[in-house]
């Protein structure tokens, strides 16, 4: 299998899905967004209907929130105290979400010359996991930045009191995970 290509055809996917009137979403996290190809399929999709969130530490080259361009996409950036590695896709695709953990960055390196997996993640008690990670990484309002059309930074006002600090409500998340005295997990621990 080639990643790219599958990347690609999962976003053109979800293009089709929002020009049928389907259900179409795309959120991902990763620590770079560079490559062009990746990049115009996503402006693509954005233009069709797709709503975009995604989640990128470092580089990203992308232009959200622009009119006519990228209007259905944000981009959001957390920097706080653990460097973080994850990368997680998700793709609505209609009424059959997909989840995927990967090694890769969407940057031509990673993408072209790299030997990069990723893998689908099928148990559904893992996807609303993943999922909630999304969103607590989406709500950040404390250690997170927005980038904005004109390719400037800024942080979120959040209302007094409203305030996410996303690698603190994740260390608590996971710490709910943890085996009880005992040794056994919670049942359907979320």
């Amino acid at each position: 299998m080639d990643l790219k290509n599958d990347l690609l055809l999962k976003i053109r996917r979800e293009a089709e899905h929002a020009r049928l009137g389907r259900p179409a979403e795309i959120i991902a996290k990763m620590n770079g967004l560079a490559d062009t190809m990746v990049i115009d399929e996503l402006y693509a999709a954005s233009q069709a209907g797709v709503k975009i969130a995604l989640v990128v530490r470092g580089v990203c080259c992308l232009k959200p929130g622009a009119a006519g361009l990228s209007e259905n996409i944000k981009v959001v950036s957390v920097i706080d105290r653990y460097l973080e590695h994850a990368r997680i896709y998700y793709f609505q695709n209609g009424d059959t979400p997909e989840y995927f953990l990967s090694s890769a960055d969407w940057m031509p390196r990673n993408l072209e010359r790299r030997l990069e997996v990723a893998f689908p993640v099928i148990d559904p008690v893992l996807q609303k996991r993943l999922m909630r990670i999304l969103e607590i990484h989406l709500a950040d309002t404390e250690k997170s930045w927005i980038l904005m059309s004109e390719g400037c930074w800024r942080r979120p006002q959040p209302k007094e009191g409203e305030g996410i600090r996303s690698q603190e409500t994740l260390y608590r998340f996971m710490q709910e995970l943890l085996p009880k005295p005992g040794g056994m997990l919670p049942a359907q621990s979320l």
